[in-house]
């Protein structure tokens, strides 16, 4: 075929009675003129213009299956939703809901009440908030307690989290000023005893670990300075967790540890859904929620439901450590992993490896998880991706890890691999 045998858009639209048609038509066409121009055939049009039209009718947002070994993958959605939360926010969003009404009173209420009653009772703190993600919840924070004042932050603590935000810029669209204390290496609490500071900033290393010769003081140091300049302490705990999972401090134990403020994510080590959470003084809570920015970064209805659903599975731990995908995923035995990348294997035709996986989002960067994975062909990459498969490549192979699988998930790759051959 030739560019002069191509039909116009018009022509090519008018075989399919469909409002998109034209617009398909076009797309359709102008891949087909790059294809002649590079010596291929474009094949049968039509056939092209009712995928073309499929393609845009269909969600772009998928469910995809995580082989990578990575179990907070922040590319592919972070958390898993426990099956409670999935159900409570399923039955918010079918109708209306009292999200911001007092059945009991017969008045407005706040959205905000819903989360807070849990997270006081996890946390033990006064009070609580919630937003749409945790870079939201330092922003509210430092922009409610410190506009227009110095924040004192340790320079070994100046993170860049996902995407290329870093905590300098998300301190500086608050308004209030960075001061940087210590050096990369090494910071003492003395570092923070400067007169005329509106906050001290903790930021724990969520991402990376500072080893050898360092220095970080503990945060009841830190505490203590806050109380002698007579400033709050806010620590950022990026993932936050409920749980003991190593070296992660849950929000309990920073209040204790005498924070001020602690702030975290939602869908990350906690395994909820996407949310940034404050913990801390009422007071100062009371602060964030009037603030005129409470309303632009608020949590949404379905995101709150999911949010209060998960939560409540942590006031029952051994609960929570069967229930949430990620704390499950966490702490699966090894061989339980093994047992089923050999199934995987058997049902393939492909080897098992040893492998390593990853926790992700930010948290733990030096624990390792043990893992195994099934090695099939590099080549079914691509068009497993095309079925909502990642893996990772790796010499010349595509690994299937295991360990973010679940047995059902499983036999469904297996499905897949077979489709693919």
């Amino acid at each position: 075929m030739e560019l002069r045998d191509l039909p116009s858009v018009d022509e090519l639209g008018r075989t399919i009675d469909d409002p998109l048609a034209m617009d398909a038509a076009r797309a359709v066409l102008d891949r087909a003129r790059d294809e002649i121009r590079a010596g291929a055939d474009p094949g049968d049009l039509e056939a092209r213009l009712n995928d073309e039209l499929a393609a845009l009718r269909a969600p772009s947002l998928r469910r995809v299956l995580n082989a990578t070994g990575v179990v907070v993958h922040t590319n592919l959605g972070r958390a898993p939703l426990p099956r409670a939360a999935l159900d409570h926010a399923t039955a918010i969003a079918g109708g209306y809901s009292n999200l911001e009404y007092d059945l009991v009173a017969g008045e407005r209420g706040s959205r905000q009440d819903h989360a807070a009653r849990i997270l006081r009772r996890l946390t033990g703190a006064e009070a609580a908030i919630v937003v749409n993600n945790n870079a939201a919840a330092m922003l509210l924070a430092l922009a409610a307690l410190a506009e227009g004042r110095d924040v004192l932050v340790s320079r070994g603590e100046l993170i860049e989290i996902g995407d290329g935000f870093r905590i300098p810029d998300v301190l500086a669209r608050s308004g209030a000023r960075l001061v940087e204390v210590g050096t990369t290496n090494r910071t003492r609490a003395a570092d923070y005893d400067r007169e005329g500071a509106g906050l001290i900033l903790r930021v724990h290393q969520s991402n990376f670990r500072v080893i050898g010769f360092a220095e970080r003081p503990a945060l009841k140091e830190l505490a203590a300075v806050a109380r002698r300049l007579g400033v709050p302490l806010l620590d950022d705990l990026g993932s936050g967790a409920f749980v003991d999972l190593g070296d992660e401090p849950t929000a309990a134990q920073s209040l204790a540890g005498g924070a001020d403020l602690v702030c975290f994510s939602g869908d990350k080590l906690l395994g909820g859904p996407q949310a940034g959470i404050v913990v801390g003084r009422a007071e100062l809570i009371q602060r964030l929620r009037v603030h005129p920015l409470h309303r632009a970064l608020r949590i949404d209805k379905l995101s709150l439901a999911a949010l209060e659903a998960t939560l409540l599975l942590y006031l029952e731990p051994d609960r929570a450590l069967r229930e949430v995908p990620v704390l499950r995923m966490l702490r699966e035995d090894g061989s339980a992993v093994r047992a089923r990348s050999e199934r995987l294997a058997a049902a393939t035709g492909g080897a098992v490896e040893e492998t390593v996986g990853r926790v992700g989002g930010g948290a733990l960067p030096l624990a390792e998880l043990p893992s195994f994975a099934c090695a099939v062909e590099e080549e079914l990459a691509v068009p497993l991706r095309d079925r909502g498969v990642v893996g990772v490549v790796r010499d010349g192979r595509l690994l299937l890890d295991c360990r973010t699988l679940s047995d059902a998930e499983a036999d469904e790759v297996a499905a897949a691999v077979l489709a693919c051959r």
